[in-house]
């Protein structure tokens, strides 16, 4: 078993030299894909997929489809899913008399009173890290009406939307999360909800079992869940596939390979895969209660919600994942320390367009 860095090297030392070593890649689509298709590694699985009818492609997310296609060339197949939720303290919500959000209005309108009901607690908490927090940020940027790009190869992260999801986003931690956020990742802002300190905080659903586990969480019994609040374009959450089965270009049993995937990933097998704990990508096994009886009906109706509207990627689509991360994350650094979120924006799509330029080169 490799960690995620040590399978990096191993696939750049092994693909780079054109080795058929290997048959069958596990990647991170929306971190691997780019790099993984600029330098010829993936094999094209688009006539295996047309022609297993029976296995059923179209049963998975129209989301995740699309997070393993590359001009029109299936490179993979989803095999682990993850989207944003919005956890929040039922409890608290409930003092306040109002309804969950539907809105973002309607966030910062109950953010509010739960911090004049409770200014011992920390309203609206959420990563704040610079590269950490685009994933969970994306959600929001999605529902302002913005995006990374127009598809086009051209930034827009400087636009009105997106300009106005990072003050949203940013503002609200600024006005009333807790101190030292632009150092925190998910598992210090969990460990604040687990403690009673948060009262709601957008953060994927893989973490879960954190949020509601009696053994750490002092709330567990009042965690609830919900789909991120409409902005102007509605509610669009990321909903990803966070891993996915690929071929090698340079694998010498092609056949043999796609006849473990399609082994791996049928109907029956992913339905197991889910009734164990790790969340798939197919309609069927989320509509089966063998592949739901274990998640809590909240949870389970978010994410079957997401499956429907959700966005594909929760990242930059780029090659260099890690640098487009490090400079659209900038604003909301800039948004949670109460500056000028607007003017590094600015800065921002300056920098990530040499990037994408640099990219397409």
């Amino acid at each position: 078993m490799y960690d995620d860095a040590q399978q990096a090297t191993l696939y750049n030392v092994k693909l780079n030299a054109g080795s058929s070593d290997i048959d069958v890649l596990m990647f991170r689509p929306l971190q691997n894909t780019q790099q993984f298709t600029q330098n010829g590694w993936f094999a094209d699985l688009t006539k295996y997929v047309n022609a297993s009818t029976d296995w059923n492609w179209n049963d998975f997310w129209q989301s995740a489809r699309d997070s393993v296609t590359v001009n029109n060339k299936i490179i993979g197949v989803p095999l682990v899913s993850e989207t944003g939720v919005l956890y929040y303290r039922k409890d608290l919500l409930a003092e306040t008399g109002m309804p969950y959000p539907k809105t973002m209005d309607d966030l910062k309108a109950v953010v509010a009173k739960i911090h004049e009901l409770h200014p011992d607690i920390f309203a609206f908490a959420g990563r704040g890290e610079v590269s950490a927090a685009v994933t969970q940020f994306s959600s929001f940027l999605y529902s302002m009406g913005g995006n990374w790009t127009d598809g086009k190869g051209n930034s827009t992260i400087n636009s009105d939307a997106a300009k106005a999801a990072y003050k949203l986003y940013g503002g609200l931690i600024h006005d009333y999360g807790p101190p030292g956020e632009t150092d925190m990742n998910w598992p210090q802002v969990m460990g604040l909800l687990q403690q009673g300190l948060v009262a709601f905080y957008p953060e994927a659903s893989s973490n879960y079992d954190s949020a509601v586990d009696p053994t750490q969480s002092k709330v567990a019994d009042q965690i609830g869940v919900g789909p991120i609040p409409a902005g102007p374009a509605g509610s669009k959450p990321y909903n990803i596939t966070a891993m996915a089965l690929g071929i090698s270009a340079f694998s010498k049993h092609k056949d043999a390979a796609w006849a473990f995937i399609k082994w791996a990933t049928n109907q029956a097998n992913s339905l197991t895969i889910q009734e164990a704990g790790v969340p798939g990508a197919r309609t069927s096994v989320w509509n089966d209660p063998k592949g739901t009886s274990t998640l809590a009906p909240d949870l389970l109706a978010t994410i079957q919600g997401n499956s429907k509207i959700g966005v594909g990627y929760d990242r930059p689509q780029v090659v260099n994942v890690d640098q487009a991360r490090q400079i659209v994350g900038a604003p909301i650094v800039a948004a949670i320390q109460g500056g000028d979120s607007n003017a590094v924006a600015d800065q921002a799509n300056s920098d990530f367009q040499a990037l994408l330029d640099g990219q397409a080169k």
